[in-house]
């Protein structure tokens, strides 16, 4: 049970520490707007998918999360998302990476 918790904080604490302090003014501006703002998506979507590699230890869930957070944050630049849905649903995908890790185990 202790193990599980462990993964959970850390997905989560990896989450946050990607979303605010590693984005920075100058990513999210970019992956918003401007002609590289493709790439800058997803490099901001392949930081979040390295940390779930690196806290979970499996790739596949690294790659689902780069895929997963690529469309959430493009749903939020395009205006059809909320700040407040994007976490929540960032979130969800920790809960579903932390469900299959424990289930995998």
């Amino acid at each position: 049970m202790e193990s599980i918790l462990m993964l959970a904080l850390m997905l989560l604490g990896a989450h946050w520490l990607c979303d605010y302090p590693l984005q920075g003014q100058f990513l999210s501006d970019a992956k918003a707007k401007g002609p590289l703002r493709f790439y800058h998506l997803w490099a901001h979507a392949g930081i979040h998918g390295t940390a779930v590699a690196l806290v979970s230890g499996n790739v596949w869930l690294g790659l689902a999360e780069w895929l997963a957070h690529t469309v959430i944050d493009e749903l939020k630049v395009r205006g059809r998302s909320t700040f407040a849905l994007d976490q929540t649903l960032h979130i969800v995908c920790k809960a579903v990476w932390l469900l299959i890790a424990v289930g995998a185990t």
